[in-house]
């Protein structure tokens, strides 16, 4: 047995090398609770199985493997409540984020935890979609009158709906970033190069599916759950290859993101990527700074790092005079950053 550090890097050479995870007491604690912290237990319980690993630890995973399944089968039924919703208004109901990669039956869905259901529609039927919803059953979660407005001026989806019965959220997206956000990726090619699942629900190509992991790490979000981001890029990257995806990239003005998700998920967890995504450079080790500052109860640590990707996510996403009215009116409501 052995004694690491017990910061994200632990979880991450447990996903990479499961036969070299071999722990003491300390350690499988301190991997169990960053691995809940992260989100990615399930994930960490299918990489695992078949090892022999502690009796209280074996129980842990079977209980997150169980865990996880019947959080994929509530996914697809969120899904397919949500396909027989807008089933007769010809909108195109594209599947995003963990409910996609279970739906597809792809390697980044195994263990996969799924929150809220997320969708893609057209912009222009975003309000025809937004009243089907609401007589299917769906309620608005925000009552706030400025995150309403908010969102519906300058967010790439609707306010959060919630099905009154069902207690399960879904988020109606019209794009992938922020309209906001300095980068502006091409909606309607997303939605035109998507991928049918089954009639009434598709998802995006994969090219595209890795466009989307990246800028919702890189260009959009604060790097929480970046973990667990980075071992769907790698598993997308391993099922699909990364033929068309600089171009892809490009087109949606994510070569940058995607140049970033490619290195570090190739530092972290041994991506197969071209020679041009290798080496860390630039801000780089920052970001992995970041996506492993956890403590062994699977705390967040490294408050000032932490702080500066708050300010930064909120940067890129807004000009600085919107930025700081909204950090303002979030400031009064209440809101502090993970």
């Amino acid at each position: 047995m052995e004694r690491v550090v017990t910061d994200g890097l632990l979880l991450v050479r447990a996903l990479r090398e499961p036969l070299s995870t071999r722990l003491d007491a300390d350690g499988w604690t301190a991997l169990l609770a960053i691995a809940r912290a992260e989100q990615i237990i399930g994930t960490l319980a299918f990489r695992l199985g078949g090892l022999d690993v502690p009796a209280p630890v074996a129980r842990i995973l079977e209980e997150a493997r169980q865990s996880v399944e019947q959080g994929r089968v509530a996914a697809l039924w969120e899904a397919e409540m949500a396909r027989r919703a807008l089933a007769n208004s010809a909108i195109p109901v594209i599947l995003l984020k963990g409910t996609a990669f279970v739906a597809g039956g792809l390697s980044a869905g195994v263990g996969r935890s799924i929150g809220d259901l997320d969708i893609l529609v057209p912009r222009e039927r975003l309000e025809d979609a937004e009243a089907l919803l609401l007589q299917a059953g769906w309620e608005w979660v925000k009552p706030d009158t400025y995150d309403d407005a908010y969102y519906r001026r300058w967010m790439h989806e609707l306010p959060p709906l919630i099905h009154r019965e069902r207690d399960r959220m879904i988020d109606v997206h019209h794009t992938i970033l922020p309209l906001t956000a300095r980068i502006r990726p091409d909606a309607e090619a997303l939605i035109a190069h998507s991928v049918a699942l089954q009639p009434g629900l598709r998802m995006l190509s994969p090219p595209d599916m890795l466009c989307h992991a990246a800028a919702h790490l890189f260009a959009d979000g604060e790097l929480a759950g970046g973990l667990r981001n980075l071992w769907d890029i790698h598993c997308l990257i391993g099922e699909f290859g990364t033929d068309g995806l600089r171009e892809r990239a490009e087109l949606h003005g994510l070569g940058g993101a995607v140049a970033r998700a490619a290195r570090l998920s190739h530092a972290l967890y041994g991506t197969e990527v071209p020679a041009a995504w290798r080496g860390l450079r630039g801000a780089d080790a920052l970001y992995l700074r970041r996506l492993a500052a956890r403590d062994g109860w699977g705390r967040p640590t490294r408050r000032i790092t932490r702080l500066a990707f708050y300010v930064r996510s909120h940067f890129i996403r807004m000009p600085l005079a919107m930025l700081l009215r909204h950090l303002w009116t979030k400031w009064r409501k209440g809101h502090v950053p993970r």
